[in-house]
């Protein structure tokens, strides 16, 4: 199948990049998640007791990035639906969140691909999300498939 919607000028789209955003991280907010996600690890939830790790002091979870948003780049396609799938996101987690950190998401549009599907043709994006503190210091990268169909 000759590719409908992910053309030359679309794919001209990869290696686009959203405009960053920076989340000042609390400790409250972090106790707040654990407690959404049902996590009563101390890491999570008490410095007294997360001083004794080898953290240190608290962290977030690691799931913790998910509050802090990712940017979607606007990719123009001429597609006539405007249906999509998540498709999933693979996680690589590198330097652990602290209280007061100043985190900054940004995502780039890393590969764009067609396929055929059983309703017709199917076009997967996929976007990279860089969580980065004041340090410069990626502390987590997401790498997430979107499917339009």
């Amino acid at each position: 199948m000759a590719n409908k919607y992910v053309t030359d000028q679309a794919r001209q789209q990869i290696g686009k990049v959203t405009e960053s955003r920076t989340h000042e991280v609390e400790r409250g907010a972090i106790r707040r998640f654990a407690d959404a996600i049902g996590d009563p690890n101390p890491l999570f939830n008490s410095e007294h007791d997360a001083r004794k790790s080898r953290f240190g002091g608290m962290i977030a979870p690691p799931t913790f990035c998910r509050s802090l948003g990712m940017a979607i780049p606007d990719i123009k396609l001429d597609m006539p639906t405007a249906r999509g799938l998540d498709g999933g996101s693979d996680w690589e987690y590198l330097v652990p969140i602290r209280p007061g950190d100043r985190i900054t998401v940004q995502s780039k549009l890393v590969d764009l691909r067609e396929a055929a599907g059983r309703l017709g043709p199917m076009v997967f994006t996929t976007v990279e999300t860089t969580y980065t503190n004041q340090f410069g210091e990626v502390c987590a990268i997401q790498r997430s498939t979107g499917i339009r169909y």
